[in-house]
């Protein structure tokens, strides 16, 4: 049986939630999102917690991953989710405009990457990039998408990576 789903969610000051049969509706002072609901997965409100139980064995696994994602929804409208990349290598750049992240990346042209809506995009500095939004998977996902136009590389390390990224190196080749 699953530990994590006999934890509830507490939900903070400022955060209200919605249970209906369909999915859980969170809102805060960031925004508003909904998880929907397995039939398997039941979801009460009492007092200011979420509480979760689940109707047959095999929904308590169900019961878990819903109550993670409830508790990342409460999270990301109370204070929201961010994600930091910063960029290595000699000439490598980003610079962030209205609805678009500029990067040059050491290829013959700049990557024009199209920022979703519910995603807020900031360079601090040149070589830093700051991935910041509500939904976690949402910020994740861009953040990786980012990423994956230059993955650091084994032998320099260059390329975009994550914030407190180790890179394994590699030898170069010996004559």
């Amino acid at each position: 049986m699953s530990r994590v789903a006999k934890n509830p969610v507490e939900l903070p000051e400022g955060v209200e939630a919605n249970v209906t049969d369909a999915g859980v509706s969170v809102k805060g002072s960031k925004g508003e999102l909904t998880v929907p609901l397995r039939g398997s997965v039941e979801v009460e409100h009492i007092d200011n917690e979420l509480v979760f139980k689940a109707n047959s064995k095999e929904g308590w696994a169900m019961a878990g991953t819903t109550r993670a994602l409830v508790n990342n929804v409460v999270q990301g409208v109370n204070e929201g989710w961010e994600k930091r990349l910063e960029l290595m290598g000699v000439g490598y750049r980003a610079q962030a405009r209205a609805n678009k992240l500029t990067m040059q990346l050491g290829f013959s042209h700049p990557v024009d990457y199209e920022i979703p809506e519910g995603i807020e995009i900031s360079t601090p500095s040149q070589t830093e990039i700051v991935v910041s939004g509500i939904d976690k998977q949402l910020v994740g996902q861009v953040s990786a998408e980012i990423r994956a136009y230059r993955p650091p590389e084994p032998y320099k390390g260059k390329g975009v990576r994550y914030v407190g990224e180790r890179v394994r190196r590699k030898e170069a080749k010996k004559k």
